[in-house]
């Protein structure tokens, strides 16, 4: 179906979704979750662990879902005690969320010492997990492992977003809120599964000398929004990222550079690609000659020679086998009329535009998508959920 706003979204209408609940404050969440999953039509089946029923009791998703919620292997009116192994037999999706550090160590080496870590390994259907832990125990080497391990086995990791902690820390580890992780299970499960999508992402930074330089005030959110948004639609993401203090989407394989000249060389090396996505906002000249000593302070001033930089987006998207190309244009002024002869210029099936001075180091955005169709206006709302949006529009042209 499509959206007022011209993308195509998929309904969750009769989807049979369990939901797993792990132990942690982000728990209350999942009683919301659980409500819009329901609103959005989807049949859903609620598990917790014994951790979880610290924080929400079992009766809140009973009187949401409609539907015994289940708490133990050994619960004598399971039936024949094979519940773990009946359940995930008629689901399309095995959804938990929160899911704690510990739960996703489980999942990663394969342990299933509950009902909802046993229902896990032996299911039949599609695994997403949406994280929730302090932002230290997000970064630690362990959970990184263990993520890999989890992309590797094709598990789904929605998440996590970056904010305050009940720890009083912020930080990444945040739950998605409810309607984002909605928003994240309308992409067609694997849109973009066997793509290989080559993402720039953040600024450039052009060297003066050895401490000063050339650069923008590009945060790079954006581009790992869309890093994230195409890796949870299936995709093997490479994201070549400008300096930036963001921490890597899950299941995304960063390369950092510094200038321009190290983004370029960074993009041909990764090619070819299904999709290119240039999100960075890569400086348009550098020094001519950067000087290799620190320039001194002088009252008669600077003056720079500048010299153009190479146009990444225009020299993949001219190559002979170029990638399906889609580029952004952060305009001050008439947006419309510069968004959209940027695409002609550079003959791209797709572009994003958007004002500079209300987008920049934001964490929203409002957007327009450009293609042969003509405008999509993307209303102002935060950079994931903009980011799929981008995606399944992407998805829509790629089909």
């Amino acid at each position: 179906m499509e959206s007022s706003v011209g993308i195509e979204t998929v309904s969750l209408a009769y989807k049979k979704i369990i939901l797993g609940v792990t132990g942690g404050i982000a728990a209350y969440k999942a009683a919301e979750l659980c409500r819009l999953l329901i609103k959005a039509g989807a049949d859903v089946r609620v598990v917790m662990t014994a951790a979880a029923q610290q924080f929400v009791t079992p009766l809140t998703f009973q009187a949401l879902s409609g539907k015994p919620v289940l708490t133990s292997l050994w619960d004598a009116a399971s039936g024949d005690g094979m519940e773990h192994i009946h359940l995930s037999r008629d689901t399309d999706l095995l959804l938990v969320a929160p899911a704690s550090a510990d739960f996703l160590a489980k999942l990663a080496h394969g342990r299933a010492d509950d009902l909802l870590s046993t229902l896990c390994l032996a299911r039949a259907c599609k695994l997403a997990v949406a994280p929730a832990m302090n932002r230290e125990m997000w970064a630690a080497a362990p959970t990184r492992r263990n993520l890999a391990q989890l992309h590797a086995d094709g598990v789904s990791v929605l998440g996590p977003a970056a904010g305050e902690q009940a720890c009083g820390e912020t930080g990444l580890g945040r739950m998605l809120e409810p309607g984002d992780i909605l928003a994240g299970l309308s992409l067609r499960q694997g849109a973009l599964a066997g793509k290989r999508v080559l993402i720039t992402a953040g600024p450039t930074f052009e060297p003066i000398d050895p401490v000063r330089g050339l650069t923008n005030l590009s945060s790079g959110k954006m581009g790992y929004a869309v890093a994230q948004a195409a890796a949870e639609a299936g995709a093997e993401v490479w994201l070549v990222s400008g300096p930036t203090c963001l921490a890597t989407p899950a299941s995304v394989r960063r390369i950092d550079v510094q200038s321009a000249a190290d983004m370029r060389d960074a993009v041909l090396r990764e090619l070819p690609s299904d999709v290119f996505i240039a999100v960075a906002a890569v400086a348009d000249y550098r020094v001519d000659a950067a000087a290799t000593q620190k320039i001194k302070k002088s009252t008669d001033g600077m003056t720079l020679q500048l010299v153009a930089n190479p146009d990444i987006l225009a020299e993949v998207a001219a190559l002979p086998d170029a990638p399906f190309c889609v580029g952004f244009a952060a305009e001050t002024e008439q947006l419309a009329e510069h968004a959209e002869a940027k695409r002609l210029r550079k003959k791209l099936p797709l572009l994003v535009g958007n004002l500079a001075q209300d987008t920049l180091g934001q964490d929203t955005a409002e957007l327009v998508l450009f293609d042969d169709r003509g405008q999509h206006r993307l209303p102002r709302a935060d950079k994931l959920t903009q980011a799929r949006h981008l995606i399944r529009h992407l998805v829509n042209l790629l089909n």
